[in-house]
């Protein structure tokens, strides 16, 4: 929007095609932006047929700021921050113009010291996905505007890609990973697919009512991450005094409950749908847990652990 307003001010009569190309953004967006600043920012906009193309009908000495306080200012920067883990990927451009577009308005009214904040929060996010730009947006417009999306997907224990056809309902960022929702068309059933494991995909014409009832969170109420089964599971470990302190200083999911132990431990009792993902998570403490229930989670780190002593005669 600094940028219409400089051609604006500077009485260049820029239309949505030149404003397009300039800027590397659609004509929609364009005039979408041209629409927010006369209608939402009070700005004296007309378009001259004889130029064609937009212009101020009055003086405009300065662009109107926004009003925020020091609070929304730090959150700001806190999102900023947490960008940072997408430079070098082809998220950064995309969300570097967006930050511009939200900070743009504020450069008038707010003076921030930036650099006191940046010696005091930092992100650092290991093992951030890398994910195809233009597949992501492939997907996500599929989303947006509730057609079917065809694509080839790899299983995450196989080798080969297989052709899916998919009803997608909702797209989410999880653990630094991009995971689609929707219903698989061949198996008739609610599935996850992650974005990395996706290729060729592209949208159809074919348009779909999404669930009146479909809810991510309903979704993910059952799992330890993304993917959860059927099957509920009682699930009950035992931390000792070490783990105890650093496990529950965390939220990990809705359902968790603790119960300290005599010795500093802590028993944590949660239900979940699936095994899979917490069995990694329970396996990642390694000797500071100990799986009470249900025995075929127990089982199951009982074998890696016997897979794990083998790699180390």
């Amino acid at each position: 929007m600094m940028r219409i307003h400089a051609q604006l001010k500077a009485g260049e009569f820029p239309n949505c095609r030149k404003l397009a190309e300039e800027i590397e953004v659609s004509s929609k967006t364009i005039q979408r932006d041209i629409d927010f600043m006369r209608d939402r920012l009070g700005l004296p906009i007309e378009y001259e047929p004889l130029r064609f193309g937009f212009h101020y009908t009055e003086e405009v000495t300065g662009f109107p700021s926004i009003e925020v306080s020091e609070g929304e200012i730090a959150a700001l920067f806190v999102a900023q921050k947490a960008l940072a883990q997408y430079q070098g990927t082809p998220y950064e451009r995309p969300l570097r113009s967006a930050f511009r577009k939200l900070t743009d308005g504020l450069k008038e009214r707010v003076s921030f010291s930036w650099s006191d904040m940046e010696d005091v929060i930092s992100f650092h996010s290991a093992g951030a996905t890398v994910a195809d730009l233009e597949l992501f947006e492939t997907v996500s417009q599929a989303v947006l505007r509730s057609v079917e999306l065809e694509f080839e997907y790899r299983k995450l224990k196989s080798s080969r890609y297989e052709q899916r056809r998919v009803r997608p309902y909702h797209i989410a960022s999880l653990d630094n990973q991009w995971y689609l929702f929707g219903e698989d068309l061949q198996r008739l059933q609610l599935r996850t697919f992650a974005l990395p494991r996706m290729q060729n995909a592209g949208a159809t014409t074919t348009r779909f009512r999404r669930p009146a009832d479909f809810s991510i969170d309903k979704v993910l109420r059952g799992s330890f991450g993304v993917f959860a089964g059927g099957k509920k599971h009682r699930i009950c470990l035992r931390f000792d005094a070490f783990a105890a302190r650093l496990v529950s200083e965390r939220k990990w999911h809705d359902s968790q409950r603790f119960r300290a132990a005599k010795d500093g431990g802590a028993v944590m009792e949660l239900e979940l749908g699936g095994l899979e993902e917490i069995e990694r998570w329970v396996l990642s403490w390694g000797t500071h847990v100990r799986v009470l229930q249900p025995r075929a989670l127990a089982d199951a780190i009982a074998e890696q652990a016997r897979k794990i002593a083998e790699m180390y005669p």
